[in-house]
């Protein structure tokens, strides 16, 4: 049996679609029974401003998952050889687990994905919590209680690494627990799809945080004003209505300082437009030259105004030469690679068979 530990669900993120999808990609690709462990289905589905879920809300969350994996092993449904995988890694009922699983001598197999943690200093837990002794020891206790540790970019574990690893003498073992895949989002080959008729929109499918440096969008939105500048949290779009907005658009920008995989710019692919990305974080590897400009051209307010001449006309001659056949061809060629290597979770699935 596989248990999985489900993230709470959140409309306009893609939380929406791992309460269903997940799961069925899971049976489909392993052919094992899974059986998801929900939270309270009343819990708010929105979030803390800024931030990925709700801080309190998720807490509520995960205690009923944690009641619901106790109540399982009290009343001995879970057996030797079963996995229990958590959504999101950052859930400290792995501890809990192990706690019954070791003392009851049940022998399962723990896995997690890490989307962040304070370990990342341009992350909501790393501004408001840093590296505060016991926020660093207890995320490396999750991360050593998972038996297997995925993340979606090799950006994302060596950041991780450099932080929790440093000085440690058994960091070949620690780098033994970690599986490099991609997330489980296959769902996105038929949700988004090229073929609507373009417009010049140039989107901000960010969060409202800092990292994400509306501030650059907003401005360049003034400078370029042939173009219609779309933030989208400035909408209650339904996840249809994003997809749409999606096809329809011409280019995704982002002057990111925190994206350790980065959907909405995979999302403009597979709809067939151009993401805009700063050649640094999980971007680097993940997206081809045409659509990266120098990282040090919108680091902060300030590098962006010494370069902001430069950047703008990246941003015309890409919309200008939208239909051109380079642009296209890179336009396939990069979305085929992130298919294969970033949205589809082969490397889990293969964990779990």
């Amino acid at each position: 049996m596989i248990y999985l530990v489900d993230l709470e669900y959140v409309e306009t993120r893609y939380t929406a679609q791992w309460k269903d999808e997940f799961p069925q990609s899971i049976s489909d690709r392993t052919g094992q029974d899974v059986t998801v462990i929900e939270g309270p289905e009343d819990i708010a589905n929105g979030t803390t401003p800024g931030a990925f879920l709700d801080f309190a809300g998720t807490n509520i969350y995960k205690s009923e998952q944690v009641k619901i994996i106790a109540d399982l092993f009290q009343k001995e449904k879970v057996e030797d050889g079963d996995h229990f995988v958590f959504a999101d890694a950052w859930h400290p009922g792995v501890l809990q687990l192990k706690y019954m699983a070791e003392l009851l001598n049940v022998d399962i197999t723990t896995h997690g994905l890490w989307h962040a943690g304070s370990y990342d200093a341009h992350d909501f837990l790393g501004r408001r919590i840093g590296n505060k002794k016991w926020v660093r020891h207890t995320e490396y206790a999750m991360f050593d209680a998972f038996d297997r540790n995925y993340f979606a970019s090799q950006f994302h574990i060596g950041m991780f690494a450099t932080v929790m690893f440093d000085g440690q003498q058994d960091e070949e073992y620690l780098r033994s627990k970690i599986v490099r895949t991609g997330w489980p989002m296959e769902y996105l080959n038929t949700h988004i799809n090229p073929g609507t008729e373009k417009k010049d929109i140039i989107l901000f499918p960010h969060r409202n945080a800092p990292e994400k440096q509306l501030d650059i969008f907003l401005d360049l939105a003034e400078e370029l004003p042939q173009y219609q500048f779309i933030n989208c949290n400035d909408y209650n779009l339904t996840k249809p209505e994003y997809n749409r907005l999606i096809e329809e658009s011409k280019m995704v920008f982002s002057a990111n300082n925190q994206e350790t995989l980065g959907i909405s710019c995979y999302e403009i692919l597979r709809g067939g437009g151009i993401p805009l990305v700063p050649n640094r974080l999980s971007y680097m590897e993940m997206y081809d030259d045409i659509f990266k400009y120098p990282s040090d051209w919108a680091e902060d307010w300030r590098t962006y105004q010494d370069h902001k001449e430069e950047l703008c006309q990246k941003i015309t001659d890409l919309m200008t030469n939208f239909e051109h056949q380079a642009v296209q061809t890179a336009i396939e060629t990069n979305r085929d690679k992130l298919e294969k290597e970033y949205f589809s979770a082969t490397n889990l699935y293969k964990e779990l068979t």
